[in-house]
């Protein structure tokens, strides 16, 4: 087939044309920007526009489908002509669909830990060679791309983002995949631009266990007390919860079926995750030993609590959280790890809900394990999401213990004075963004 894929220049967007280009398809695409990785790989594989912008000379009655990218808007002249043309036109969650109706579909969602749950499960099944598709939110150490859509592979592993599919139609993307198994790691207010409301956000997790096949089951996290009400209605919508464990401040150990299994990854959440994906992986056929066994290699994902730097006296994490669900759930991990450790807690507000005034106060009570917390946002930010200004003021006064930057070289001199204290130390970096692409440590 041709492809062309409107907006190819985001995360799965790229990825999903690199792996199209691997099947055999004729790819093309457009982006009004492109930023690396995705301008290098694309360039790599021929792969990366002419021109930056949008054509409808692009468009031609030869082009057998269009894959319409979040971000491109419904005005696009490009998905404009696509439509004259009478041109089959996907969101690529349908398209993944497309793809995957004859499989097995495993499908997982919630507001935090579901990139995790999905590399967990994808490593899982490596372990244990099966043959699989997947299509998971970030690249994965010993992986080529985010997306694989094979014609042999009987099952698909999918990561279930409820952000919205595209501007032809703004519903969640885990509403597209029907899932035959599927689970939800828990549901703390996130994306409030497209959900202003509490009760609106948490909808939308209802009528994604609905969409799973009855056939099948929904597992959610017992802890998360809307979820626990919601199954509590659904005969298959199951929960589970946190697995036995013995935690020193060396490593982990699962207690499983009278056996003990040391894993290399630590903090509640991710055991709480990885109990959730155990089940997916019975419902598939794999046994608690050979579950547990593969996870006891599992390394985690990029920019998932990853361990990026480790001297004598400082140990540096970066992490994806933004949201306070988890932020609160890695500083927890952190602070319970390195008990004897001095922590230095550092969070960017990057995204729409993070810097929006209504929503800071969300992050009040989130750093109150550790000594005081460094936040930082970049004005130019705001200025680029039309929000208005914050001051650091504001910030102090509305989340507890912290202090507030600006800029990321004054943040920067701070790190760089707590590190060369005495003592042990952990720098742990959160954030979706890049702290302006300030080293920081």
């Amino acid at each position: 087939m041709r492809i062309h894929l409107i907006a190819i220049g985001g995360a799965v967007m790229h990825n999903m044309a690199l792996e199209l280009q691997a099947n055999g398809h004729q790819v093309s695409g457009s982006d009004d920007e492109i930023f690396d990785p995705a301008k290098a790989r694309l360039a790599a594989a021929g792969l990366l526009p002419k021109s930056l912008g949008w054509d409808a000379n692009r468009i031609t009655p030869e082009i057998d489908a269009i894959i319409l990218g979040m971000h491109a808007r419904a005005d696009n002249i490009e998905l404009i002509k696509a439509k004259e043309l009478g041109i089959k036109i996907y969101s690529f969650p349908e398209y993944v669909y497309e793809h995957a109706k004859n499989k097995t579909r495993v499908v997982i969602g919630g507001s935090h830990g579901k990139t995790t749950s999905t590399s967990m499960l994808m490593h899982v099944l490596r372990y244990l060679n099966w043959d699989y598709d997947y299509l998971v939110g970030s690249l994965i150490d010993g992986f080529d791309r985010m997306v694989r859509l094979s014609n042999t592979a009987k099952v698909i592993i999918i990561e279930g983002d409820e952000y919205l599919t595209s501007a032809l139609d703004p519903v969640p993307k885990f509403h597209k995949y029907h899932p035959h198994y599927s689970m939800i790691t828990g549901v703390a207010w996130d994306h409030i631009n497209v959900f202003p409301t509490w009760e609106g956000y948490v909808k939308q997790f209802e009528l994604f266990m609905d969409m799973t096949q009855e056939q099948g089951n929904c597992f959610v996290f017992e802890q998360d007390k809307e979820l626990a009400d919601l199954a509590s209605k659904r005969k298959h919508v199951l929960t589970y919860n946190t697995p036995n464990f013995i935690a020193t401040d060396n490593k982990t150990t699962i207690e499983s079926e009278d056996k003990k299994y040391e894993m290399p990854f630590f903090g509640e959440h991710n055991l709480q995750n990885a109990e959730g994906v155990r089940l997916l992986a019975n419902s598939l056929g794999i046994s608690n030993h050979d579950f547990w066994t593969a996870m006891s290699h599992f390394t985690g994902s990029a920019k998932r609590m990853e361990k990026v730097a480790e001297s004598d006296d400082l140990t540096v994490y970066r992490d994806f959280a933004h949201s306070p669900s988890k932020v609160k759930a890695t500083v927890k991990a952190i602070s319970t790890r390195y008990s004897n450790a001095t922590i230095i807690t550092v969070l960017e507000l990057h995204t729409f809900s993070s810097l929006n005034k209504e929503f800071i106060p969300q992050y009040k009570d989130c750093f109150n394990p550790v000594p005081k917390a460094l936040v930082l946002f970049d004005p130019h930010v705001l200025e680029l999401k039309k929000m208005p200004a914050l001051s650091l003021e504001f910030l102090e006064q509305n989340i507890n213990n912290i202090k507030a930057f600006n800029s990321a070289s004054a943040l920067k001199l701070e790190i760089d004075s707590q590190c060369k204290k005495p003592g042990k130390k952990v720098l742990l970096l959160m954030s979706s963004g890049n702290f302006g692409g300030e080293k920081l440590y």
